[in-house]
């Protein structure tokens, strides 16, 4: 069962870090960066985890949000599809929903020497990204699909 093959683990700043988290990329500093998502405005978003930080990250109104309470995504099942403007392949993975009820999907890009982790919000035609306290656009990124 599709629904099956990876789920969702709360987190907070001082809880341990899942072992079977997914791994997404990496900071500009050599930290990992996994895949989560937090509740924020009404919204789930996916967002970036960084177990040094004891933090996630999400982009939301322009903005890069720190949370401190989050939920990580677990399993290995999982590749990274390319993709652009918005378009995401067939079992891609869903990170969130908008409070309108759209899809928000996990997406990554880069952002200089970062390989950092965001949502693709496909209605923006983009994926969006946080990275030095502001929001980034990003038309070229790759979807996280699950494996069959």
């Amino acid at each position: 069962n599709y629904f099956l093959a990876y789920y969702w683990v709360e987190c907070t700043h001082n809880s341990p870090f899942p072992s079977s988290a997914v791994l997404g990329g990496s900071d500009v500093d050599g930290q990992p960066i996994y895949v989560g998502r937090a509740y924020h405005d009404g919204d789930w978003i996916p967002a970036k985890i960084v177990p040094g930080r004891r933090s996630a990250y999400l982009s939301y109104a322009g903005k890069e949000i720190c949370v401190s309470k989050y939920q990580v995504l677990c399993e290995q099942k999982f590749d990274w599809v390319p993709s652009t403007n918005g378009q995401v392949p067939p079992n891609a993975v869903i990170g969130g929903r908008t409070s309108s009820g759209e899809n928000l999907y996990i997406g990554r890009a880069r952002h200089g020497n970062s390989l950092t982790v965001g949502k693709i919000h496909p209605s923006h035609h983009t994926c969006y990204i946080s990275f030095g306290g502001q929001e980034h656009s990003k038309k070229t990124y790759e979807v996280l699909v699950q494996r069959h």
